[in-house]
């Protein structure tokens, strides 16, 4: 901490900055990376490239996200996962070109969330894992289009009805959570028979918390694999991080 109690100084992106990381997606959309920058306030000036269909801006120091967010009309991705927020701001009810929304690795809270999340109507991929969600929020229960919510590694109790009712629902990973016992066994359940996909990710891809968290589930996978064999086995993934979303998350391409 520097002195007078001020955080650190991070660093500063200008226009031009920020027009050199613009990167072309495989499919042809533009794509704003300002990720690991040491970014420490939400960098005004890239609002002038409004045109930009996906931005990342994760891994960073950013504390607020400001209300002109919804200038990009046209964005569909958005990845803000492993800052410092702890609220989003309500205009981004108004980004309803979004497909896409990463806020995981956050100070998030549940009153940081606001209700302008249900315009979100054509969102299909939510991420609000390890942050400090003690409820579910039931705007989420409005977003028909959702295929992926992730809420791992909360403070949850429970799951509303409406979210895993969601009619396009095809991935809900709650893990992590304080359930009551028998909750969270049901919940573990469904969310095996929601896995539609394995991720196998080199360790030095991920962030350290991120790491961490994927090698205690390797771990967790390990002990049951050893307790459903009478004979014990090498570990599956000795040299591989263990998969689950989170892996996924933390690759940036979970979507």
């Amino acid at each position: 901490m520097a002195k007078g109690g001020k955080g650190p100084k991070g660093k500063k992106i200008t226009l031009n900055v920020a027009k050199n990381c613009i990167k072309i997606t495989f499919d042809g959309r533009k794509r704003l990376d300002l990720s690991k920058m040491g970014i420490t306030n939400f960098p005004k000036c890239i609002l002038r490239l409004n045109d930009i269909d996906e931005l990342d801006l994760s891994r960073n120091m950013i504390r607020k996200i400001p209300d002109s967010i919804s200038k990009f009309q046209n964005l569909r991705w958005l990845d803000l996962h492993s800052n410092y927020i702890d609220k989003l701001p309500e205009s981004i009810g108004q980004m309803t070109t979004l497909l896409y929304l990463n806020v995981s690795n956050n100070r998030l809270t549940t009153n940081g969330l606001p209700v302008e999340l249900n315009q979100l109507k054509n969102i299909r991929t939510v991420n609000l894992g390890l942050n400090h969600l003690d409820s579910v929020p039931t705007t989420l229960g409005a977003l028909k289009e959702l295929h992926e919510v992730g809420l791992h590694d909360n403070l949850l109790n429970s799951i509303p009805s409406s979210i895993s009712k969601l009619p396009k629902l095809k991935k809900l990973n709650t893990k992590r959570n304080p359930f009551p016992k028998a909750e969270e066994s049901n919940t573990f359940i469904e969310s095996i028979k929601r896995l539609d996909n394995l991720y196998l990710v080199e360790e030095k891809d991920l962030c350290g918390p991120c790491l961490r968290k994927c090698q205690q589930a390797r771990d967790r996978l390990n002990r049951m694999k050893n307790m459903a064999t009478t004979t014990p086995r090498k570990a599956i993934f000795s040299s591989l991080v263990s998969p689950n979303s989170m892996a996924k998350e933390s690759q940036d391409e979970w979507r």
